[in-house]
């Protein structure tokens, strides 16, 4: 079986904005078909708030975003890249919009805003018309309504306050502010009643990302047409899904996403597989979870990958060392950052209860209603179906379940979870009949109560609220508090459990191969908190826990921090740059310790606290002397590069489909949003040297090979591992990538080899006597042009470089 036309060899994520518009990438096409990827990968393209960095907050689905260079400037991009060996995937973002200001930007919302609920728009937005007496709350304004009366005003047919411009409802223009006010389809609030008094879905606690209805037939035709046309020009190649989770069902859109697109370009439907097109879903995996085997994409945008690859670098007895040392430096209560498991409780319980009140309010109304329509469900207080509700969704170990009210019932695996959650959240229930109200919660979740409106609403919502509750309480406030090894706290990862063995990331990479070989891998994203180079940075302190806590309790002495939590994570921060660059650091910590809400927040801040968050960093990591920098590298630039060159080298030629961030095919240290953000600047970057050069050796020469030779390395292909003999065996990594059935025997073939925990190898005194066992053959490194035959010493092999890419001569 030969590799799939269609799939692309490697993708490289280019982030589209104002400062790096169509015309940019265009001039970048020819470097990056010189690298060896197949195809660009672009952030969001159709028309966003202006000005926007990043294109997910869409305002007009119909439209190509001007500012970017707009249709034109897509399809001139396409026949450049199409002249150089290339295509394009496209980001697209099928769960919300913006409700910009001013909103006429948004012009279905605009619509809804004047007409209310009988406007041909109203079925779009996810609004709760049955809550805020039939109106939709904006939590728009500075300060509560009184406060902000002289503000607003009427000026062009418009009601008026700083940058927004709210429609007026027909004939209600004359009236006096009081009674105008009150006769519209809306009710401007204070933007703190957002929490508890919202009546819209919006993506995860945006107030000003609004969800669209994307399942109702209607509405997807309307928000996918632009795209449509696209695909069938041949503009668009394949696509990357945003937040799938997100949406009422998840397998139903892409479904309806799979047919419309085989409709579009004119492909017969096979009725399952990768798509008309090759798609990935922006799904987040926890460690043992499975991505749904119906859903008709070829994968994942590849976090999975990342957390498996980031895993093997982690020593695990250093990573305990270094923990413990953690907690009795900064000594952070248990549920506040000392004990993993107690953090992430306390953070969802936090969120559930605060920043998502409203949808959980509305799910109480919703499951009050189902309850009053059935007399056997009768006499559950609002109160208990709100505890039973939040109890649930605090113990759900995943993002969300699938499960919906007349379609396919929930996986085992879902269903087994959610009785496990309701057995559990009964415990918050001190009398037995009381408790009984968990169960029905239960199978309202798992749509078994019955198949009216409110029960689909219920059934859906349910999942809605999970997901945002999930990525709010552990990637965006639990992640921020438990802090012994930052490079942990990542997008898929598991701080408690970050280590990975060979044996499981071999047994996860052979599992991709057969159920998944056209899945995305990724490493860095515009949504990781830190790059890849930097977090292999940080992945080396595993190995010398000891030092580094020295370190930190010695640099500390002459610069205190505001609190000890605090010192520890920014010297980890200034660490993963490898220097202490203000303008970089301050930003990036800061952002920290609002999400962790230990002391400021976003919507609380604490201005004292910041001023000296600021001045320690100052003061601090961003003046500490070029000795204490040099010490550092000393210690780990070394682990650092192996882990760096062995983390790409893995990516780049495993089981799926390689996605590179802009700037990583050189050594690339970035922090969280915006500072990864940054627009790139191809052609004007000195010229690589030292690590930067050897991983653009290794990233040019593994893309170059990918597309040379899809039958080694796409779907149809073989994995096998390769265990080295030895005292050392435990610090390699290899495996065969070949022709499905050849990876042991004769033919052409691919075998990686990756060094592992090298500062404790050179602990060890190196590879001694270790050897690897190669296929039959004599084998030649790309990236040495060392030659290499039967069982080799691994102190040869990898005496140049901590990592081997070897083909058959």
């Amino acid at each position: 079986m030969t590799a799939d036309p269609g799939t692309p060899t490697a993708t490289y994520r280019l982030q589209l904005q104002p400062a790096f518009p169509f015309a940019a990438a265009e001039r970048a096409v020819p470097y990056l078909a010189s690298l060896g990827v197949s195809h660009l990968h672009l952030s969001p393209v159709l028309e966003a708030v202006p000005g926007s960095s990043h294109g997910y907050d869409v305002v007009d689905h119909s439209t190509v975003r001007a500012e970017l260079g707009g249709e034109e400037g897509l399809r001139a991009l396409a026949r450049t890249a199409r002249a150089h060996g290339l295509g394009l995937i496209v980001d697209i973002v099928p769960n919300h919009m913006a409700a910009p200001a001013p909103e006429r930007l948004n012009a279905p919302l605009w619509e809804v805003l004047r007409d209310g609920p009988k406007s041909p728009y109203a079925r779009w937005f996810d609004i709760d018309w049955q809550a805020q007496g039939g109106k939709v709350l904006l939590p728009v304004l500075g300060g509560p309504l009184g406060e902000e009366w002289e503000r607003l005003r009427v000026e062009d047919g418009a009601l008026r306050y700083d940058d927004h411009a709210f429609p007026l409802r027909p004939g209600t223009e004359g009236l006096p502010l009081a009674a105008l006010l009150d006769a519209q389809w809306y009710r401007l609030g204070w933007w703190r009643l957002a929490r508890t008094e919202l009546n819209y879905r919006r993506f995860f606690t945006i107030s000003d990302l609004i969800a669209v209805r994307v399942e109702d037939p209607e509405v997807f035709d309307a928000t996918h047409a632009t795209l449509l046309e696209l695909m069938r020009d041949g503009v668009v190649d394949g696509l990357r899904i945003d937040h799938p989770d997100g949406l009422a069902d998840p397998e139903g859109y892409l479904r309806r996403l799979d047919r419309a697109v085989r409709t579009a370009t004119g492909e017969a439907s096979d009725g399952e597989g990768g798509g008309g097109r090759w798609t990935v879903v922006e799904k987040i995996l926890a460690r043992d979870e499975r991505l749904p085997e119906t859903w008709p994409v070829a994968g994942t945008t590849g976090y999975d990958a990342l957390h498996h690859i980031d895993g093997l670098f982690v020593d695990p007895d250093g990573l305990a060392k270094l923990t413990a040392r953690y907690r009795a430096f900064a000594a952070p209560p248990a549920d506040l950052g000392g004990d993993w498991p107690a953090t992430v409780r306390r953070a969802a319980r936090e969120v559930v209860t605060h920043e998502l009140a409203a949808e959980v309010a509305r799910l109480t109304r919703t499951a009050a209603r189902i309850c009053a329509a059935d007399p056997r469900l009768r006499d559950h207080a609002p109160w208990a179906l709100r505890t039973a509700i939040r109890e649930l969704l605090v113990r759900l170990p995943v993002y969300r379940p699938y499960a919906s009210v007349g379609g396919p019932p929930a996986t085992d695996a879902d269903a087994v979870m959610l009785r496990s959650a309701a057995a559990d959240a009964r415990e918050a229930f001190t009398v037995e009949q009381e408790a009984r109200v968990v169960r029905v919660v239960r199978d309202a979740a798992l749509g078994r109560l019955g198949d009216g409106p409110d029960h689909r609403d219920f059934c859906a919502r349910f999942a809605q609220t999970a997901a945002a509750l999930r990525a709010k309480s552990v990637e965006d406030t639990a992640f921020y508090r438990y802090t012994p090894l930052l490079s942990a706290a990542e997008v898929g990862g598991d701080p408690g459990r970050p280590a990975v063995a060979p044996e499981e990331f071999h047994a996860f990479a052979a599992r991709r191969s057969r159920d998944w070989p056209a899945t995305g891998t990724v490493l860095s994203t515009h949504d990781t908190k830190r790059s890849a180079d930097a977090r292999a940075r940080l992945a080396a302190l595993t190995e010398c826990p000891g030092w580094w806590a020295r370190t930190v309790e010695e640099l500390t002495r002459s610069a205190p921090g505001p609190d000890p939590h605090l010192a520890w994570t920014a010297w980890q921060t200034a660490l993963a740059l490898g220097h202490g660059d203000a303008a970089r650091l301050v930003p990036a910590v800061l952002k920290g310790v609002r999400e962790a809400g230990l002391r400021t927040t976003w919507t609380e801040q604490n201005a004292a606290y910041e001023e000296e968050v600021t001045a320690f960093l100052e003061a601090g990591p961003c003046a500490a002397d070029p000795s204490v920098w040099a010490a550092i590298g000393a210690e780990l630039d070394g682990p650092a590069r192996a882990n760096a060159l062995g983390a790409a080298l893995l990516q780049l030629t495993m089981p799926g489909v390689p996605d590179l961030y802009m700037g990583t095919e050189h050594l690339y240290t970035a922090l969280v949003d915006p500072d990864n953000r940054r627009p790139p600047g191809f052609g004007g970057e000195p010229e690589a040297r030292g690590v930067s050069a050897e991983k653009l050796l290794l990233s040019r020469t593994a893309l170059r090979l990918r597309r040379e030779r899809p039958e080694w390395f796409g779907p149809g292909s073989g994995y096998a591992p390769l265990t080295a003999e030895g005292p050392s065996a435990a610090h390699c990594v290899a495996f065969v990538r070949a022709d499905a059935g050849s990876e042991g025997g004769g033919g052409g073939g691919a075998v990686t080899v990756v060094t592992r925990l090298s500062r404790r190898l050179a602990e060890a005194g190196g590879w001694g006597a270790t050897r690897l066992p190669l296929p039959p053959g004599r084998w030649r490194d790309l990236l040495t042009g060392r030659t290499a035959e039967g069982s080799e010493a691994l102190d040869e092999l990898l005496s140049g470089l901590p990592v081997a890419l070897l083909v058959r001569s």
